[in-house]
């Protein structure tokens, strides 16, 4: 490929995601807060603030009000909002969504590093691998909404 595509190219890539973070004192508190509440049980509309249950969007939408971000109740919702990022230069602390359901965004999680995602799925909070046969084949996008 000659430089002035390159070029064109790296400037069309730059202009559409973030780019990587290294993990900052922010999002590691961030995910140590939320790392508390693994094992806490998943129930499909948990209602959002309380903390015996959660989905996955209402744990996304707990945690990060911690940290004085304010995200929408539902995972389509959160996908509006914050910077989109591409998923190789994923940063700790950035949402995650996939399509669980077979129709668009359905599940959110939080981007914990080295390809782990910190979220409620059917068996509570926990944390899962990406890269996994079924987390990798469902990855839809993911939005950077932590400074």
């Amino acid at each position: 490929m000659g430089l002035c595509a390159s070029i064109g190219i790296t400037a069309v890539v730059a202009g559409t995601a973030a780019t990587a973070n290294a993990a900052t004192a922010k999002s590691k508190e961030l995910i140590n807060y939320g790392e508390k509440y693994i094992g806490t049980p998943y129930l499909y509309g948990a209602v959002p603030y309380m903390t015996n249950a959660f989905d996955c969007s209402s744990f996304t939408q707990y945690v990060f009000d911690n940290f004085d971000i304010t995200l929408p109740r539902t995972s389509i919702d959160q996908a509006l909002k914050g910077q989109k990022v591409a998923k190789g230069y994923l940063s700790m602390g950035d949402l995650v969504f996939f399509k669980t359901n077979g129709y668009g965004i359905s599940h959110v999680a939080i981007y914990a590093g080295n390809n782990k995602i910190l979220h409620s799925a059917n068996d509570g909070v926990e944390i899962s691998d990406m890269d996994s046969n079924y987390w990798s084949s469902k990855y839809v996008t993911a939005r950077r909404v932590l400074n």
